[in-house]
């Protein structure tokens, strides 16, 4: 038995949770061994198969970890692993950046008078501890655009961005060893959050439509208690889900009606694609839409529309942490709705313009690339590697398809936002050149 520490439980849930209780006031020490579960067993008067039972649930909640013969042990507390937006390229001088993801400045309103406005109204009615979270013209507006959208019902909150709203959904349901399924490739971010929460990474193929359908039902069976969607404008591929895909994934959710549904529509604003929502096919499901393609990246805000009991769960912990998102964001945002400071349509079709000349530019050279909707062109190459550095010698930095992939074959992702229709030809025939280096030759 184990010094220092004793684990007690007659069942295997009592037992699983003597083991957190241990971890969790440093009785069992990270890396520590754990007693064999005969040797266990015997020593709590118990069946084998009962401890057997509590190694597995706390393997589950990533408590612990087995390595074969050499027994089971209390997990390390690794340090956080490098950030996937860390695997990038520096820029050559003179050279062009076509790896960042960022939207076209050119393409975002400006800020000035939506800010002056919100400081404004701060002056006469600023906001207090105790008061709303969100204010109510916001959610009346951001409810209204979610029904022409044809969103489920449902209450409304706001977070700092898409990716803390979908940390906080996650955390609202899901415990340290659960599974979510992610589209593969994927956005990097999101790939590197699943995993610091604790949660397992289950990988979805995608095509120009989003998530294949077998691959959902795929990793629903492998147990996958939440699913991940990007609904358009998906990173890094520009896929969009259509009618028919979303037809399909709707029958494939409604098999497992329990599962968490996540939808990403970051895209509003910057496509013409319409939206095919998932939502509400299953009790849990949460649609998530930022402000950052449209306005930009640092206006942190997100709205977000499901069930009532996640937005309850939502709300709840957020009052517990930063309790709001600034009123003075929220303003400003209403202010650049009210006004429609973005013309959809122009900006869909410049994006859109730039991506289909830069998908046919490479066609012309017999290469492959992706890009249905938003600002991204996924290309597929078979050397990541050499591809990014020939590239970098020509002056064009893209972006690494490491970034973005788990299991999907290597590629790059080309953003078109910095390019002018004058760039494209130029783009195309060099990447041509990279994935045709000169032939080697020996020289005596």
């Amino acid at each position: 038995m184990l010094e220092g520490y004793r684990i007690e439980g007659r069942r295997a849930a009592e037992i699983a949770a003597s083991v957190e209780r241990g971890v969790r006031t440093g009785g069992l020490a990270p890396g520590q061994l754990l007693p064999p579960m005969r040797e266990l067993a015997a020593g709590l008067s118990v069946n084998a198969n009962t401890v057997a039972a509590a190694y597995r649930t706390l393997r589950e909640r990533g408590v612990i970890e087995t390595a074969g013969r050499r027994g089971s042990r209390v997990r390390e507390m690794r340090s956080t692993p490098t950030s996937r937006e860390s695997i990038r390229v520096d820029v050559p001088e003179g050279g062009t950046d076509v790896s960042s993801g960022n939207p076209d400045l050119a393409l975002l309103p400006p800020l000035h008078e939506a800010l002056a406005l919100a400081a404004s109204n701060a002056a006469r009615r600023s906001a207090l501890y105790g008061g709303p979270a969100i204010d109510e013209r916001l959610a009346r507006t951001a409810r209204r655009m979610l029904d022409e959208d044809g969103v489920p019902d449902g209450p409304v909150a706001v977070t700092s961005g898409a990716l803390d709203a979908i940390e906080r959904v996650l955390a609202a349901h899901l415990h340290p060893g659960d599974a979510v399924a992610v589209e593969d490739p994927g956005w990097g971010s999101l790939l590197d959050l699943v995993p610091a929460l604790g949660l397992r990474v289950l990988p979805m193929a995608v095509d120009d439509d989003g998530p294949l359908p077998r691959e959902m039902a795929r990793a629903l069976r492998e147990g996958a208690q939440a699913v991940i969607v990007t609904d358009r404008a998906q990173n890094p591929t520009g896929a969009a889900v259509g009618a028919d895909r979303a037809r399909e994934l709707r029958e494939v959710l409604a098999g497992r009606p329990e599962a968490l549904v996540i939808e990403d529509d970051h895209g509003h604003g910057i496509v013409e694609q319409p939206l095919h929502p998932l939502g509400g096919t299953t009790e849990r499901w949460v649609l998530v839409r930022s402000v950052a393609k449209a306005y930009g990246p640092d206006l942190r805000l997100a709205v977000l529309t499901g069930d009532a009991v996640t937005l309850d769960r939502v709300r709840a912990r957020q009052l517990l942490g930063p309790g709001w998102v600034s009123h003075l964001l929220q303003d400003a945002v209403l202010h650049l709705w009210d006004t429609v400071a973005v013309d959809l349509r122009p900006v869909a079709r410049s994006y859109g313009q730039r991506r289909d000349a830069l998908v046919k530019a490479l066609g012309a050279h017999g290469i492959t690339a992706h890009g249905r909707s938003g600002m991204n062109v996924w290309v597929p190459v078979p050397d990541e590697t050499g591809v990014v550095a020939r590239l970098l010698q020509s002056g064009w930095a893209v972006a690494p398809g490491s970034r973005f992939r788990l299991k999907s074959p290597p590629g790059v992702r080309l953003t078109v936002s910095p390019l002018t229709m004058d760039d494209i030809e130029a783009l195309a025939s060099a990447f041509a050149d990279a994935l045709s280096p000169a032939e080697a030759r020996r020289y005596d």
